[in-house]
């Protein structure tokens, strides 16, 4: 059932969100408090959030499908922050506020008023989650920052892609999601201590930190020893057999974590002389001599279909799986039984990753158009027909009804 936001429980049932955020980590953490009950008014910009814009695919005018799988079951209103007047609606909003979430250009806060200081004195239990590219300080301080370029900086793509080829960016934003989910588990944690003191907190959220943070364990590796990690294409740095395979009808992803798997592993490929092979007998064995081990599990694999060695590899218990294309991975039985993709109507998207027993997700699907609810939004801040009236004449907000494609 499409439930209209604002009528959902759940466990954040009763929480109010502000998300002036755009784009994907933003938007993002935003959806997880609106999935688990948060009451979230998205405000978007008279340009509105750029990714409205970032397709084909698009499921509605001037909705694409990466803006709709980031942005449901929050209400939409249009405001010009860059206007006075628009930051008198904002004040107004601020006041019945218990999350507020952006990702503005360092400093665009303070030029409006809103320093981190005057947010503090004005709204003491507010919980401000701030996301950046690099931070709002330092010697990059303020610097936009995109996933792929967080990927580079960070670190990440110069151990993503095969040995001898280039550096790649991981195939997903990776930086972005995961920093949406810290937002989420930050913004939890200062709601947590406000029950013991009352007051709100800077939740301050950066691609940098989330992409340094994803690099272990490569990272760990420099630290102990100093060398500088290499690309090893879908094999593990530390660990082998752990690796892409070419079964006879596709790629097989085989994971090896300890010797019995191994041993294991060389009985159901019928080559069991290998794991009393003293090369290969211990994990670090066999990562010293990751190329010889491969050229010799190649040939076993390649004879076998792949469903046929799955099934044998997880019935010995060694973790193996067929490498799903995006549609595969989708459709996939289990995936479906866990309830992964939502489908209701003309929506089609993916459930929440958090999952609670006793108050789980309810995914309200609807998506709204820009200015759906800003009459409704404004007419509940105390805003009469006469001043939203001349607020929308004047551009500072809009309302859907407005627009003809609406």
């Amino acid at each position: 059932m499409t439930l209209s936001p604002g009528t959902h429980g759940g466990a954040l049932a009763g929480l109010k969100v502000l998300d002036l955020s755009r784009v994907l980590a933003g938007p993002y953490c935003a959806q997880l408090l609106a999935d688990h009950g948060a009451d979230v008014i998205k405000v978007e910009p008279p340009a509105g959030d750029e990714t409205r814009g970032w397709g084909p695919p698009f499921v509605a005018p001037h909705t694409s499908a990466y803006y709709q799988n980031l942005n449901r079951g929050k209400k939409n209103i249009v405001v010009d922050l860059s206007a006075p007047e628009g930051r008198d609606i904002l004040d107004t909003l601020l006041r019945g506020t218990d999350v507020l979430i952006e990702n503005f250009k360092a400093g665009t806060l303070a030029k409006w008023g809103y320093a981190d200081e005057e947010l503090r004195r004005r709204f003491p239990a507010l919980v401000h989650c701030r996301v950046t590219g690099f931070g709002t300080d330092g010697p990059l301080g303020g610097q936009p920052g995109y996933d792929a370029v967080l990927q580079a900086y960070g670190g990440l793509m110069s151990v993503n892609g095969e040995a001898d080829g280039p550096p790649l960016r991981v195939g997903v934003p990776v930086v972005d999601q995961v920093t949406g989910i810290l937002a989420f588990s930050g913004i939890l944690l200062a709601l947590h201590e406000r029950h013991r003191s009352g007051l709100g907190q800077l939740v301050d959220c950066t691609l940098l930190d989330t992409a340094v943070s994803l690099l272990h364990p490569h990272s760990a590796s420099w630290l102990a020893d100093g060398t500088v990690p290499r690309r090893t294409g879908s094999a593990h740095p530390t660990i082998a057999p752990y690796d892409s395979f070419a079964a006879a009808d596709g790629p097989l992803f085989i994971a090896v974590g300890n010797d019995r798997q191994f041993a294991a592993l060389t009985d159901v490929l019928e080559v069991p002389a290998l794991a009393e092979d003293p090369r290969f007998r211990t994990n670090p064995d066999r990562v010293r001599h990751q190329r010889e081990l491969r050229a010799e599990l190649e040939e076993a694999v390649a004879a076998r279909p792949r469903a046929e060695l799955t099934a044998l590899l997880t019935a010995r218990g060694i973790p193996a799986s067929p490498v799903h294309d995006v549609a595969e991975a989708l459709t996939a039985p289990q995936v479906r039984h866990r309830g992964l993709v939502v489908e209701d109507g003309d929506y089609r998207g993916l459930a929440s990753p958090v999952t609670l027993s006793r108050t789980p997700a309810r995914i309200r699907t609807e998506v709204r158009a820009a200015g759906a609810d800003t009459r409704e939004v404004l007419a509940a801040g105390g805003l009469d027909d006469e001043a939203i009236d001349g607020a929308v004449g004047r551009g500072v907000v809009r309302s859907a009804a407005t627009r003809d494609d609406a």
